[in-house]
């Protein structure tokens, strides 16, 4: 993976969760992961397609999980529901965002998907050939991984267009 990838990401999510939290974080021990990604309890899972294409994964035990969403949403909640569970993807989402947009200002420009959550520990995704850069990221309400499957895609968004037969052929 290019390591201009990297502090995109890093900065965003600091500068996200301080935010968010008030918290000061700290990074753990950056590592390279091969194969599956195994699932904690709660997993964001965003796509970038573009400059930067591939998979990004923020994982989290429930605890803190439930402790990010009871101060960003300023009330103490007592279980991960459906408005803990947004927050929860939201955070994962503004947090690509932002990298995108770093990332975009050193010329790689590249969209990101809708978040998607994955509630459970043990799911093995794949991530097929793309190796992961893994960042421990450790507050006062708990851990956060963050899981980098990225490389160089093609330079210049293009949506992808599918011919659409006329109607003589569908009729005929």
């Amino acid at each position: 993976m290019n390591v201009k990838f990297l502090n995109p990401f890093v900065e965003a999510a600091y500068e996200v969760l301080r935010a968010e939290t008030g918290m000061d974080i700290q990074r753990g021990e950056l590592r390279l992961e091969q194969g599956m990604y195994v699932t904690d309890d709660v997993t964001v899972i965003l796509s970038l397609v573009g400059a930067v294409e591939g998979t990004v994964f923020y994982s989290m035990n429930r605890s803190a999980a439930v402790r990010f969403a009871s101060i960003m949403l300023g009330e103490a909640l007592q279980e991960l529901d459906g408005l803990a569970q947004s927050g929860i993807a939201e955070i994962g989402n503004v947090i690509t965002g932002r990298a995108s947009m770093k990332l975009s200002e050193n010329g790689y420009e590249s969209n990101i998907s809708t978040p998607s959550l994955i509630l459970g520990k043990g799911a093995s995704i794949s991530t097929l050939d793309y190796p992961r850069l893994v960042v421990p990221l450790v507050t006062d309400a708990g851990a956060v991984e963050i899981h980098l499957a990225l490389r160089e895609g093609k330079r210049g968004l293009k949506t992808p267009q599918i011919a659409v037969p006329n109607a003589k052929a569908i009729s005929g």
